[in-house]
């Protein structure tokens, strides 16, 4: 009996699963319908506008056509009434001197025959009958004015629905991805001559292959691309990959996406990780600012904590700033003393990395990097074994140096406003360069036995970075020239400043 109640509650169950579904198709069905109706009215009314369009031009033409037809003839009937005028008029003079010479004829008198045959003479020789063209000035054809409009009529004829452009195709091989851009090419499976544009859709992801039902970045759209490739420029490369698809437009009708496709945009992308920066340095993601009362400020903080509902007399168990537990995801001390040290707080294990700094214009003093997590807290960049950078100091006297191990080698090279930093972990290279003009400022040659991470050290001033950037196509090229040499003087005299810039202008 339970198991027969329990068969026939699975089969109502089924049976009402299945009716919520045949429900929710007629809904389908329904709107479907409904869609249909309301489009076809859309459809109608704009084909009626399009026939009112086609019947106003043609009156146009026809009104215009049956002027110039009507100027003609009345230019023609102006120039015929004119001369018909003026043969009247000599005619009629004509007829009257034919008539006096008849008269004449008939004189006696010598003398009044000859005076009335010189007055004769004289009249027939000013009579202006012999002065006329007898000759039409304008003939009586219009055919110049007749109209064959077969052609256009045969083009009428073939109206018909505009078609629908195909989905275009687009070519991963002809695709780009470099220097934080990517150009996406694209072309139609079969030529098409009413193409007016097409749209171009594109979004970041962190997924491989096709784009996800339920990804969670929408589609941004670049529309009225008149081209059949496009580039998007200025990126930042803060996801794995993106998706691209592109659709072909005529004047009345958008077609089908083209399949998708995903190029790799994979670059480092790291905040600044404040939880174990210096307590003087003010820091917010990708910035950093000296603040000179930050220690102070959060001592002070420290001690009202500690002494909230206590006697005045200071507690035997609290600890020093500079030794207190670290805070956050830092798991290490923060940086004390003079080491006013900012680290990011994404490792580097493996790969090529390239990101960008720029100082404010009135920074005293800072450190470009990378450096071990080992480095100790009060440790300044360069000056041990596990930190590799470079130093530019605006106090009392300008100086711009490499430093590792505690060694500095001056760089006789004009500071730039922004240093690109390339770092080649498994190459065991670090370089700075120009990130304008790509010109290389100096590079380290090594073999990285730990992890590192990107170091940044500001006194009086300020830094930002630029992160997410893939490896500049210039510092490609110039990886292949450096390759090889070391961070001394004599291997980087040998690429002079205005060969380096030529360089890279020939490969920008």
């Amino acid at each position: 009996m339970d198991s027969q109640k329990e068969a026939l509650q699975r089969i109502i169950s089924t049976l009402a699963n299945k009716n919520d579904e045949i429900q929710n198709f007629i809904d389908t069905l329904n709107q479907t319908l409904k869609g249909v109706q309301e489009n076809s009215s859309n459809i109608l009314s704009e084909l009626d506008e399009e026939f009112d369009s086609l019947y106003s031009i043609l009156d146009e033409v026809k009104e215009s056509m049956i002027n110039s037809i009507k100027q003609e003839q009345a230019r023609k009937s102006q120039e015929l009434q004119s001369q018909l005028s003026q043969c009247n008029n000599a005619l009629e003079n004509s007829e009257e001197l034919l008539e006096f010479a008849t008269r004449s004829l008939d004189l006696k008198e010598p003398e009044e025959f000859s005076k009335a045959a010189r007055q004769i003479k004289d009249r027939v020789t000013m009579a202006s009958a012999f002065r006329l063209s007898l000759k039409p000035k304008v003939s009586d054809n219009m055919t110049h004015l007749m109209v064959d409009f077969s052609q256009e009529r045969q083009m009428l004829q073939t109206l018909k629905f505009l078609p629908v452009p195909k989905a275009p195709e687009i070519d991963p091989v002809e695709c780009l991805v470099a220097d934080n851009s990517v150009t996406v090419a694209w072309r139609m499976p079969e030529e098409d001559n009413k193409i007016d544009h097409f749209i171009l859709e594109y979004r970041k992801t962190n997924f491989d292959g096709l784009p996800r039902v339920k990804d969670e970045r929408c589609w941004e759209t670049v529309d009225n691309i008149k081209g059949t490739e496009y580039t998007l420029s200025g990126l930042k490369f803060d996801s794995k990959y993106m998706n691209f698809r592109v659709r072909a437009c005529n004047k009345a009708v958008a077609g089908e996406y083209s399949d998708p496709v995903t190029l790799e945009t994979k670059a480092l992308n790291f905040n600044l990780d404040s939880s174990s920066s210096h307590l003087n340095l003010r820091v917010e993601d990708t910035c950093v600012e000296w603040d000179p009362t930050g220690g102070k400020g959060q001592e002070s903080k420290m001690k009202g904590k500690e002494n909230k509902g206590r006697s005045g007399t200071p507690s035997p168990k609290r600890t020093s700033i500079g030794s207190r537990p670290p805070a956050g995801r830092g798991s290490r001390d923060r940086f004390t003393g003079e080491s006013y040290t900012v680290l990011g707080d994404t490792a580097i294990e493996s790969g090529q990395h390239y990101w960008e700094v720029k100082a404010q214009k009135d920074c005293k003093s800072y450190s470009v990097g990378v450096a071990y997590k080992t480095l100790g807290k009060f440790d300044q960049l360069g000056k041990t074994n596990t930190s590799w950078c470079i130093h530019v100091n605006n106090w009392l006297q300008n100086t711009f140096a490499a430093k590792h191990n505690n060694k500095v080698k001056a760089l006789d090279v004009t500071v730039p406003e922004r240093i690109g930093v390339f770092c080649d972990f498994d190459g065991g290279q670090l370089s700075f360069y120009d990130a304008s003009s790509k010109q290389l400022l100096y590079s380290f040659k090594t073999k990285f036995t730990q992890p590192v991470l990107p170091g940044f050290m500001v006194w009086c001033g300020g830094l930002s970075l630029n992160t997410g950037m893939q490896v500049p196509s210039a510092v490609r090229t110039l990886q292949k020239s450096e390759n090889g040499m070391t961070g001394s003087a004599s291997s980087l005299n040998n690429i002079t400043q205005s060969n380096m810039i030529a360089f890279c202008k020939r490969n920008a």
